[in-house]
């Protein structure tokens, strides 16, 4: 057995397959992953990364299974994807996993292919568990799948309370520790138990409550926006050395290094050192969008870029287009038990239709320049988006924006 002191959970303990698995070369490459990607240049001490948290979702696990009365190898092989949940991840966690999708046809979660060859596979099997199968938990899939993946699991009561932490923000404060002991299965479906109503809105709150001030916060979008640039014009570099697959596996060091060298991605390298970002040209809310903008794909985004780039007068390059998916709220689907009875919390919980139209109001539209063609990016996108905001550029409407979130947080 071996004990691990963490920041959140005080000391855990690490034992069986999880221990034999901790050392491997897949499970140490986390330690090079940060958590939050880049929103350390918006909070500093953000520095935790995908190691620790996976360790925090172990621990859950580990708790869950015990409150929930499963041993043996069922048990096992829960420990064994909570543990290696995080192993999919690319660079800076998510921030790069839409651009390598669409090249390898991936998500972080397909995992089946890491876990099936090398140390991980062998000591699976050393265990005596299929690696297809921990892939599929990892996935979701199934009964115990639920506690790795899905509304109620373990990954997210670790990371609210880690980024919190880590942040230094009050928001993602969860009682995990009760989200844990209530946990039942009914109708092979996971559920928390009756009474617990309230515990499974804190979760939804928490998560609310954190998007706004930690996750979407505005220059953590910049950044994550300017750095998926950047790695697609690292892919697209005519002496790229490197495909979609390669950059999925590097870590942030690795792939800061090769933006550093790369003559197409050296400019956007020596803005990320010094924290010399792009700046907000539009800030559009999702009332004053058209819909054709918000579903738009990948090339009709560049597209449009090119065009507001074009009616600048500026390099195609100094045009960055960010349009987030429509505002979803996936924990409101949590399940409860309620007088015997199993409903979705959105069914029960006043509050949810309160915080889906916060979240609704807080949607933005991001156009980002560097700050000498701000003004001129700005007005030129209004026209060409069709952006219904009177040409109010980034100014006005940020005004609007820390009202709202003033508004959200009291």
């Amino acid at each position: 057995m071996k004990v691990i002191k963490d920041s959140v959970h005080d000391h855990i303990q690490i034992n069986g397959v999880a221990r034999d698995l901790l050392d491997t070369p897949a499970l140490q490459r986390l330690r090079r992953i940060s958590q939050l990607g880049t929103v350390s240049l918006v909070y500093p001490s953000a520095n935790h990364t995908r190691f620790e948290h996976s360790l925090g979702v172990y621990h859950l696990a580990c708790e869950a299974l015990e409150q929930l009365s499963i041993e043996g190898r069922r048990a096992k092989r829960v420990q064994a994807a909570a543990l290696l949940h995080d192993v999919g991840h690319g660079p800076f966690s998510h921030n790069l996993e839409a651009l390598t999708y669409r090249r390898t046809g991936r998500y972080h979660d397909d995992v089946s292919h890491l876990l099936a060859e090398g140390a991980v596979g062998d000591v699976l099997r050393e265990h005596d568990l299929e690696p297809a199968t921990i892939a599929g938990l990892v996935a979701g899939e199934g009964r115990f799948g639920q506690l790795v993946s899905g509304e109620l699991d373990v990954d997210r009561m670790d990371y609210l309370v880690r980024d919190a932490h880590h942040t230094g923000v009050p928001y993602g404060t969860i009682d995990h520790g009760r989200l844990v002991r209530e946990l039942t299965f009914a109708d092979g479906e996971l559920v928390l138990d009756e009474g617990n109503v309230q515990t499974a809105e804190s979760l939804l709150v928490a998560r609310a409550l954190m998007n706004p001030t930690v996750y979407s916060h505005s220059v953590a979008r910049i950044s994550k926006a300017m750095l998926r640039r950047a790695a697609e014009r690292l892919l697209e570099a005519p002496d790229a050395a490197l495909d979609a697959a390669t950059l999925q596996r590097m870590d942030d060091s690795d792939l800061i290094v090769a933006l550093r060298s790369s003559e197409a991605t050296s400019e956007f390298a020596r803005r990320f050192d010094r924290r010399n970002l792009f700046k907000r040209a539009v800030w559009a809310e999702i009332d004053d969008v058209p819909g054709g903008i918000i579903e738009a794909d990948h090339d009709a985004i560049r597209a449009f870029e090119r065009e507001v780039a074009d009616r600048a007068g500026v390099d195609p390059q100094a045009v960055i287009l960010d349009v987030p998916g429509r505002p979803s709220m996936t924990e409101s689907t949590s399940r409860v038990l309620v007088n015997g009875e199993i409903r979705e919390l959105g069914q029960q919980s006043p509050l949810v239709g309160a915080l889906r139209a916060a979240q609704y109001s807080q949607w933005r539209l991001g156009i980002y320049s560097p700050e000498a063609d701000r003004e001129r990016v700005g007005r030129a996108a209004v026209d060409v988006l069709g952006l219904d905001i009177d040409g109010a550029l980034v100014s006005d409407v940020r005004d609007g924006l820390d009202a709202t979130l003033d508004q959200f947080v009291e």
